[in-house]
């Protein structure tokens, strides 16, 4: 399976969006500061992932994600809980 999961920092209270064919592991070195691009907004909660079979529509999904009109779509989608985290940019 992969995966694709979206992270809430919560020190600087942004979203990662990111992929991986092992979410648990992946998301251990997240937390662990072995990611260069969360290295430095520690701690990071995991607030959303999905799941797929084949790698190119983890890719294709994670791509429309990180784009505007994706990036719509997820703060319609789970604006419940981007308001608990406190997420600033809804």
């Amino acid at each position: 399976m992969y995966y694709v999961y979206i992270l809430f920092s919560e020190k600087d209270k942004q979203l990662y969006i990111g992929y991986a064919d092992d979410l648990k592991a992946r998301f251990e070195k997240h937390s662990k500061g072995f990611v260069r691009a969360t290295k430095f907004r520690l701690p990071l909660k995991l607030i959303y992932y999905e799941a797929y079979i084949k790698q190119s529509d983890t890719k294709r999904r994670e791509k429309f994600l990180k784009g505007g009109k994706g990036r719509g779509q997820l703060k319609i989608q789970l604006k419940d809980i981007l308001e608990k985290v406190c997420y600033k940019n809804l």
